[in-house]
């Protein structure tokens, strides 16, 4: 019995012909109030579509290095190579640069369709930088698409300026909706030539937030809105900060876990605020998708990202290494529609299958009559990218998250560990790579790779977690689907799922 995969961002069952709860993420009904063409905007968008985030590659570019307001959970002046935290980059561009850098990228990189300016510091509080990259690149490179990402506080006086370019996405970063927690969050907000503190700072930045985005989605502009999930602070606020920006016009919601480690020299890091767990956030994402579709793809990229989510090419594109590089964009272009091309039609074909499927499946369900539900499982996938798992467990920087259930098989999220064959002996506190692995995957019952080791192994089902190497190169959410109906056939569902080792 095959399951249903439900399309966590289109909502789109593809099996089964059904969602049994709102937990299991946007519906068709949630998509409705927006027009087709909006809705078709979103099929190749990376940062937008979980579908589209394995085939299609986003970058950034680093040109807006002031900002005009201050998070307790941001430190702009951190750099590490090796670090994905929004606000890090390597190199601030000159728009000319950055001109030259995506198209670089873009020659080189036939499947990246999205340019985004998300810092370090506040893209539309550098108008000048900002507006000059994006009218230049729609211009010269007019099949990419054009993406902000901003805090909002600029925003309603930009709003003409987007509108006048090829930018059909927008992001606005939105913890709250409440002055009394933005007092929390943002100690202070640089407005009309002032330094505002306080309550007072956040009641005037949320006012700019709801004002902007209710222009953006008045002209037709597609708006993600990003939170951070702060425990103790907005986490209880967040499911009202969802119900207020679905009200006003946002197609998706992104929220997203505090990143507080104290080397970033933050301030919620150096005041130990705690981050969410893996759990906590997926019981805040489900309590927030009743009322909105829910973003549960994110990776929290770089200011100067490159490539597919989950990896960044972008020390093959330093501005020195660009120099030297001969770029035909015009014969990219050609390259770059055929590439596609290609991925659409193989999109098309699994849709297909999909629907088939879904079809089969309410057939079934109607002779079957009402069957017991089983549990719902956590499943962790090791990929490199391209839906299919393809990854070596012990090479794995994350594992993506899944819950395979009668009603289908849902993407939750991602967890970043340490590869098991690089970390060496420790990774910090004493812990070593593997430790870490099995802290990380904690909660999963299942963990597929393309191939697991000897070694790993048994500490794996020590810990309650079933090593599976049997669907190397094969779709996720098919072989999550298989492994969940032999579970289900060998009656391990009618089992409770082993206590997970306790790792320090």
């Amino acid at each position: 019995m095959d399951l249903p995969v439900i399309n966590s961002i289109s909502g789109e069952v593809a099996e089964g012909g059904g969602c049994a709860s709102h937990s299991c993420g946007s519906t068709d009904d949630q998509l409705g109030h927006l027009p087709e063409h909006i809705r078709a905007k979103v099929h190749n968008h990376p940062c937008y579509s979980e579908q589209a985030h394995h085939y299609f590659a986003r970058m950034h570019v680093a040109v807006a290095p002031a900002c005009n307001i201050q998070c307790h959970y941001c430190n702009r002046k951190y750099d590490c190579s090796n670090e994905s935290r929004p606000g890090v980059v390597s190199e601030v561009l000159t728009p000319e640069q950055a001109v030259k850098k995506v198209m670089a990228v873009a020659a080189n990189i036939p499947q990246m369709t999205v340019l985004g300016i998300a810092g370090p510091g506040d893209p539309l509080a550098n108008p000048e930088r900002t507006f000059a990259t994006f009218r230049e690149l729609s211009e010269k490179a007019p099949d990419i698409k054009l993406c902000v990402s901003t805090n909002g506080l600029a925003l309603p006086e930009s709003v003409e300026e987007l509108s006048k370019h090829n930018i059909d996405h927008v992001t606005i970063t939105i913890n709250c909706v409440d002055p009394d927690v933005g007092a929390q969050i943002y100690p202070w907000v640089f407005w009309k030539n002032k330094r505002i503190m306080g309550r007072e700072g956040a009641a005037i930045l949320i006012e700019q937030q709801q004002l902007g985005l209710e222009m953006l989605t008045e002209r037709g502009i597609l708006v993600k809105v990003n939170s951070v999930m702060i425990p103790g602070v907005n986490d209880k606020h967040l499911a009202e900060v969802s119900k207020v920006v679905k009200s006003k016009g946002a197609f998706l919601h992104n929220v997203m876990p505090l990143i507080a480690e104290p080397e970033h020299g933050t301030f919620y890091g150096l005041m130990g605020q705690p981050s969410p767990t893996p759990e906590e956030l997926q019981e805040l994402q489900d309590a927030c998708s009743g009322d909105m579709n829910m973003m549960r793809h994110c990776r929290q990229c770089r200011a100067d990202a490159v490539g597919l989510l989950g990896e960044d090419r972008g020390l093959e594109f330093t501005m020195d290494k660009i120099e030297d590089m001969e770029i035909d964009y015009p014969a990219a272009m050609v390259k770059r529609a055929e590439v596609h091309a290609q991925i659409a039609k193989e999109l098309e074909i699994k849709e297909q299958d999909r629907q088939f499927q879904a079809q089969a499946k309410a057939a079934l369900a109607a002779l079957q009559g009402d069957v017991p539900l089983a549990r719902p499982v956590l499943m962790a996938v090791s990929t490199k990218g391209g839906g299919v798992i393809n990854e070596h467990f012990g090479h794995a920087h994350e594992f993506l998250v899944y819950e395979a259930s009668p009603v289908g098989v849902r993407f939750i999220g991602h967890r970043k560990t340490t590869p098991y064959c690089e970390g060496g002996s420790s990774c910090g506190d004493g812990e070593s790579a593997l430790d870490e692995t099995l802290r990380v995957l904690k909660g999963c019952e299942v963990v597929l790779s393309a191939k697991i080791g000897f070694e790993p192994w048994a500490p794996l089902e020590a810990a309650g977690i079933q090593p599976n190497g049997e669907h190397a190169m094969e779709p996720i959410e098919e072989a999550i689907a298989a492994v969940y109906e032999e579970m289900r056939a060998t009656g391990k569902l009618d089992e409770k799922p082993e206590l997970q080792q306790k790792v320090a």
